[in-house]
């Protein structure tokens, strides 16, 4: 596997642990109802972020 796909899929956990962390939070603290399309549509927006902050190995998996 190339550096830049492994470094892709590394990013991909890391930000799905993120926003799994980040939406359990708002269920526990802000009273949120746990929603799976939600927590899936902050996955998509973070990673288009994270793309255009430069994560170069999630743009060469092909996610942006």
């Amino acid at each position: 596997m190339p550096k830049q796909h492994r470094n892709g899929l590394n990013s991909l956990i890391i930000l799905g642990a993120w926003i799994i962390w980040k939406h359990r939070n708002s269920c526990v603290f802000d009273g949120l109802a746990p929603n799976v399309q939600s927590a899936l549509q902050a996955f998509r927006d973070e990673t288009q972020s994270w793309i255009v902050g430069g994560a170069k190995g999630l743009a060469a998996l092909g996610l942006g």
